[in-house]
């Protein structure tokens, strides 16, 4: 190995460690896609991960002079097709490669930007939230899973912005005391944490769950390789979803819901074995 792909493989492999560190599910799922896959995953996961940090969790810092920075640097990165902050370096190796779209990415940084912005969304920017943060992700990895085959991608981007959107919306639920109590946040139009009711969950509820349906026809399609780690993802969300949905209101209000990493572990082996004996 030259000096050059010493460079690029340490680079992954730090957007690797961030991906064991802060997610333990989504680490699961990568395990599961085709080898080939994994790194240019990990490496899109460590840059909305890092992009994410900048806006939950610097509170002491000057969040939106180090997001600008962090969006400068990325299409510096992109565009010189190097970068010594490895995240970035890793990311536009991806995004070259596979020539993910650059409306993508400015779409994802400006939900990022949302969030140093609005405490409350109506339907418009919830929805353009929705798309920027979640449904775009979706896209980034479908470019890598249909590896140049524009016709597949163009067939699935509308299962994978559902994917995307149901997992968003899943994690608003479950983080819905968090983001209002740690940083002031409702996402939900027209929902008020205060006085948050088994009505307004319910509706909620609904819009996910026709999210999660209308997804499967994609997940079914998706290329061999990608196909197991993303149904995998898909049912752990819809297991977090179905115990959030079990609960009444005023629990999810007071306590983050999660799925012990022993479930998380029994979901990936059930879906291997089922996958594997052509059952799914």
């Amino acid at each position: 190995m030259d000096a050059k792909a010493l460079f690029d493989q340490t680079t992954f492999e730090c957007s690797k460690l961030i991906t064991q560190r802060y997610s333990t599910s989504f680490t699961l799922g990568i395990k599961t896609l085709d080898r080939k896959f994994h790194m240019p995953i990990y490496a899109i996961y460590g840059f909305v991960r890092y992009a994410d940090e900048i806006v939950d969790t610097f509170h002491d810092y000057d969040k939106k002079a180090l997001l600008e920075l962090f969006k400068k640097d990325t299409y510096k990165a992109i565009s010189e097709r190097i970068s010594l902050n490895p995240v970035l370096h890793a990311f536009q190796i991806i995004v070259n490669q596979y020539k993910i779209d650059l409306e993508l990415i400015e779409a994802f940084l400006y939900s990022m930007e949302m969030d140093l912005d609005f405490n409350t969304y109506n339907d418009t920017k919830y929805n353009e939230y929705i798309y920027g943060s979640a449904e775009v992700v979706g896209l980034m990895c479908l470019k890598v899973f249909c590896e140049g085959d524009e016709k597949n991608y163009d067939r699935l981007k509308s299962p994978a912005c559902k994917l995307g959107a149901a997992f968003q919306k899943v994690n608003f639920l479950r983080d819905i005391k968090s983001d209002y109590e740690e940083r002031g946040r409702v996402y939900f139009p027209g929902v008020d944490f205060m006085t948050f009711d088994k009505s307004a969950k319910q509706l909620i509820e609904e819009d996910i769950q026709k999210d999660f349906d209308e997804s499967l026809i994609g997940i079914n399609n998706l290329p061999e390789g990608a196909k197991m780690g993303v149904k995998v993802a898909y049912l752990y969300y819809q297991k977090l979803f179905d115990k959030i949905r079990s609960l009444p209101p005023e629990t999810i209000t007071k306590e983050r819901v999660r799925i012990p990493n022993s479930r998380k572990m029994s979901l990936l082996l059930s879906t291997y074995f089922v996958m594997k004996l052509g059952l799914a």
